[in-house]
C-alpha cells in the first residue's frame, strides 16, 4: 500500500470489500453519503444477501474498486456474501446527499 496516502484513505482502502455498519464506516471517514436506489432489476443469480429496493433511500459508502476499476456503492448495514458482499454497480443508485459528521 502507498505509504504517502493519508491515514483515513489507507483505512478506507482496507474496507473496499466488506459488510460495514454505519458506525464502522463513520469511524473510517467523517461523512455518510445517502443514495436512492434507481434500479433494482436483474439481480445476479449468484447474489446471496440483502438487495436494495427501487425508490428507497440508503446510507452508503462510495469506494473505488481496484478489481472492477469503477466506483462501487456499498450499502451500509447490508449483509452479503462473496464475491459481491454489499457492493453494487453505480448505475443502480443516485447519490443525493453527503452528511459531514463534524
Amino acid at each position: 500500500m502507498n505509504q504517502n496516502l493519508p491515514l483515513f484513505v489507507k483505512e478506507l482502502m482496507a474496507y473496499e470489500v466488506d459488510n460495514l455498519t454505519l458506525a464502522e464506516a463513520t469511524r473510517h471517514a467523517p461523512f455518510v453519503d445517502y443514495a436512492r436506489c434507481v434500479d433494482d432489476s436483474q439481480r445476479p443469480y449468484n447474489h446471496v444477501g440483502d438487495w436494495p429496493a427501487e425508490g428507497e433511500l440508503y446510507p452508503v459508502r462510495v469506494v473505488d474498486s481496484r478489481t472492477e476499476g469503477i466506483p462501487l456503492i456499498h450499502v451500509l448495514g447490508f449483509q452479503g456474501e462473496a464475491p459481491f458482499y454489499n457492493a453494487f454497480a453505480p448505475h443502480r443508485f443516485e447519490v443525493i446527499l453527503t452528511v459531514w459528521l463534524n
